[in-house]
């Protein structure tokens, strides 16, 4: 489990391109030729979990838990399962939301700016390690983006970066009754992707 000790604005955070450089350098703990692990150490955030390679399938859960290079959790192990089924040589975990905690009820009440913007920049970064242009986004949050008010407008934000790099959003599974993209966990692992759209799940959303 992880709860986390305080709230992010109380962290002197790393920002995400110092964290890069950190990540892509050799380590003692698990091997850069295979993880991207950013930042580099456990913390009470994380950027980036995944692996490297050429056509990665790029999963988008609400925050990060435990799971570290060589040691997933069972919803990483899913995504991994689900990513080499449906043709991508590698996955990269993402997140709505870049703070640590195991339960989503533990998140902190208020989206912290510079947490976000940092976490944003880690988005534009992991699009743009799709080497044929087209990055594909797999929307895996379930209902836990009901967990804090701030959640859709961060996915709005990463909508509007994934336009920029031409990304293509999926969903995998049964959505919800509200529309909600299905979360990993349990997800057959010959699960197919299909087609998502993003923009107008959270037209709906506001709505109702």
């Amino acid at each position: 489990m992880h709860i986390p000790t305080c709230e992010t604005n109380q962290l002197e955070l790393v920002r995400f391109e110092p964290a890069l450089e950190a990540a892509n350098r050799p380590s003692p703990d698990y091997d850069v030729g295979r993880w991207l692990y950013v930042p580099n150490f456990y913390s009470e955030y994380r950027y980036i979990l995944g692996t490297r390679g050429e056509k990665p399938l790029i999963c988008i859960g609400i925050n990060p838990s435990t799971a570290a290079p060589d040691a997933l959790d069972n919803t990483l192990k899913s995504v991994e399962r689900v990513a080499l089924h449906n043709g991508y040589d590698s996955f990269i975990m993402f997140n709505v939301y870049a703070q640590r905690a195991t339960n989503p009820d533990d998140m902190e009440p208020a989206c912290n700016p510079a947490l976000h913007r940092e976490n944003m920049e880690a988005f534009d970064y992991v699009l743009s390690l799709d080497k044929a242009g087209a990055p594909a986004v797999w929307a895996a949050w379930g209902t836990i983006i009901e967990k804090r008010d701030y959640l859709p407008g961060c996915v709005r934000d990463m909508i509007r970066i994934g336009e920029a790099r031409n990304a293509v959003w999926y969903s995998a599974g049964k959505r919800s009754k509200k529309g909600h993209p299905h979360h990993p966990l349990y997800l057959r692992k010959d699960s197919v992707l299909e087609p998502f759209d993003v923009s107008g799940y959270l037209d709906h959303l506001s709505a109702t």
